[in-house]
């Protein structure tokens, strides 16, 4: 009977150590086991939208009581949003983003860690990080910002090339974010031969670009600008048409009587420029006495 009361005091104490043991095998496990699922694909927002970058565990794990954090690797880890013992960490949170942010916390039980940005803005792009300290779980979304001012491209007459006896076309377009793509086509869609577009950004980040293509007489004389920006999905076309009669005109003038021709319309563009100048200056002055 007594060693078997010696194994007995023996086994005793080790087994809450055991079943420690066990329990902590066991969560290691299971949390091993759940993944952090964001996007594989980028989130498109225009400015001024309410958006989601999705996050959650798979299986589910709750959450609720567990750090969470949002930041931006690609701006130094700016914190977004950060959770800790069931509150909203305003004060480590970049000014930008406050009063923005914010979780689904009915959903956090179920691990859901979806962030709500709201009142998107052009700086908002960029790379975001999802992240479960306590599981040592990250996950990345990258949102991209577009602009939903964009205005359709405005297309002129800008001369007559006098090698070709062409039609110079000039388009242009305003208030596009990211940099858009400018293409001409023709009245079957075919793409057209044109210079690289100019491109200026302004002070407010928004791009204005412009194109200048020569065309010549063809079946149909209609000619397509088109200004679209492939990872937003946004486009923006106008289309011109040039009458058979004009073209005849070229070709049967002479390249002094076109080159006056245009020279007149430049000297008429300058003179009444410099009558509004003046008309202003007058008004101005009138204004001051």
């Amino acid at each position: 009977m007594l060693p078997q009361r010696t194994g007995l005091s023996l086994q005793s104490p080790l087994r809450p150590l055991s079943v420690l043991v066990f329990h902590l095998l066991l969560t290691h496990s299971c949390r091993g086991q759940s993944q952090l699922i964001g996007r594989p694909q980028p989130i498109v927002a225009l400015v001024g939208d309410d958006i989601i970058l999705p996050c959650h565990l798979e299986p589910a794990v709750d959450v609720a009581a567990m750090t969470l954090e949002w930041t931006r690797p690609d701006l130094n880890s700016i914190a977004v949003f950060a959770w800790r013992a069931g509150q909203d960490l305003v004060h480590v949170k970049d000014p930008s983003y406050t009063g923005r942010t914010s979780l689904f916390t009915d959903g956090l039980k179920n691990g859901n860690i979806s962030l709500k940005l709201s009142k998107v803005k052009l700086s908002d792009e960029g790379r975001y990080q999802c992240y479960v300290p306590d599981l040592d779980k990250e996950s990345l979304v990258e949102l991209v910002v577009a602009s939903g001012s964009v205005s359709s491209p405005v297309i002129t007459l800008a001369g007559i090339d006098e090698a070709t006896r062409g039609v110079m076309l000039d388009c242009r377009s305003e208030g596009w974010y990211p940099e858009p793509e400018v293409l001409w086509l023709d009245g079957e869609g075919n793409l057209l031969s044109a210079g690289p577009p100019e491109t200026v950004r302004g002070p407010d980040d928004l791009y204005t670009v412009s194109s200048r293509v020569t065309v010549e007489k063809r079946h149909s004389n209609s000619f397509t600008c088109r200004v679209q920006q492939k990872n937003t999905n946004q486009t923006r076309e106008t289309h011109f048409s040039i009458s058979n009669d004009f073209f005849k005109l070229l070709s049967s003038s002479s390249p002094v009587t076109t080159g006056l021709a245009v020279s007149l319309a430049v000297c008429i563009v300058l003179l009444l420029f410099v009558v509004w100048k003046w008309r202003k200056n007058i008004i101005s002055k009138l204004h001051i006495y």
